[in-house]
């Protein structure tokens, strides 16, 4: 059992372990002991190192408004016959004139600064100077940004030009999935239950889910505990708690929920079947009264 029970004890009088300059027994001790009950009761709790103090959620924030404005970028200047390799470039740009530096640059080996995921390509979509963008394409721009050791991260859909009605639904659910699980984000509830709405959401569709990648925590490190799926059951999965920083980010796919990775490159996951896949991401934190949105 992983849980802030089997964490250092601290002494009532003793300075509170999130920083707050106050007595632990003013400040989280009542928190710590709701969260010790569930998790006496066998759920899977959050560690301490997980959840995000308000000094980390402003720093968050900041890191935010890098992100959100290479994806606007993106936006604005996205079209048939541009290359993937064009949306790095400006992704890149974007970052660094605001001081920040691209997470999936170099990360495990990744070779770019961002993701661009075309059509079948569920997730990790490499840039690349001779992949053109072409009338009827959707694609994917995954976007994560550090700053002052910060991370953000969330990512869009975009439609090139004239694009086919089913491809227009399954980007439009998709989106819908995001929203379905922002209003299953409350404390003292469990991940699963939101991951479960999110997957009947995609199912009442006609659509599947990936079931092997999903959300993540963030906020200190680019990929932190808990590992977020969408195709959970209510009441599994971690305890959502205030503090607590994740990504809603499911892959809904047209077909079937079968996906592969490329072998050449041992990055890009594309769909077994050929069909278009979708994914919008938003990063958020757990608060008293349910989220707020850090990153979209």
């Amino acid at each position: 059992m992983q849980g802030i029970e089997l964490e250092e004890k601290i002494g009532r009088n003793e300075p509170c372990w999130c920083g707050s300059g106050r007595k632990y027994k003013a400040c989280h001790m009542a928190f710590d002991e709701r969260i010790n009950s569930f998790a006496r009761q066998g759920h899977i709790v959050p560690p301490r190192r997980i959840l995000k103090t308000a000094e980390d959620i402003a720093g968050i924030k900041e890191s935010s408004k890098i992100n959100r404005a290479c994806l606007d970028e993106v936006e604005k200047q996205i079209k048939a016959g541009m290359s993937t390799q064009d949306i790095d470039d400006i992704v890149a740009e974007v970052t660094r004139s605001m001081g920040g530096i691209p997470a999936p640059l170099n990360y495990e080996g990744y070779p770019k600064s961002v993701c661009t995921s075309v059509n079948d390509v569920v997730c990790h979509g490499i840039p690349d100077k001779n992949e053109i963008l072409k009338d009827g394409d959707i694609i994917n721009v995954d976007c994560s940004t550090i700053l002052n050791g910060y991370f953000s991260d969330s990512s869009r859909m975009y439609m090139i030009g004239e694009v086919s009605e089913d491809k227009k639904k399954l980007v439009q659910v998709t989106k819908e999935c995001i929203q379905v699980g922002l209003d299953h984000v409350k404390p003292w509830t469990f991940l699963g239950d939101m991951g479960n709405a999110v997957h009947q959401h995609a199912l009442d569709n006609g659509y599947t889910v990936v079931r092997q990648i999903g959300g993540h925590g963030i906020g200190l490190e680019f990929h932190e505990e808990p590992f977020v799926s969408f195709v959970s059951e209510p009441g599994t999965e971690m305890l959502m708690v205030p503090g607590m920083c994740f990504t809603i980010e499911p892959m809904v796919n047209m077909g079937t929920d079968e996906i592969w990775e490329d072998s050449g490159n041992g990055w890009t996951i594309r769909t077994d079947d050929g069909l278009p896949s979708a994914q919008w991401e938003v990063q958020l934190v757990v608060t008293e009264d349910g989220y707020e949105v850090l990153t979209w």
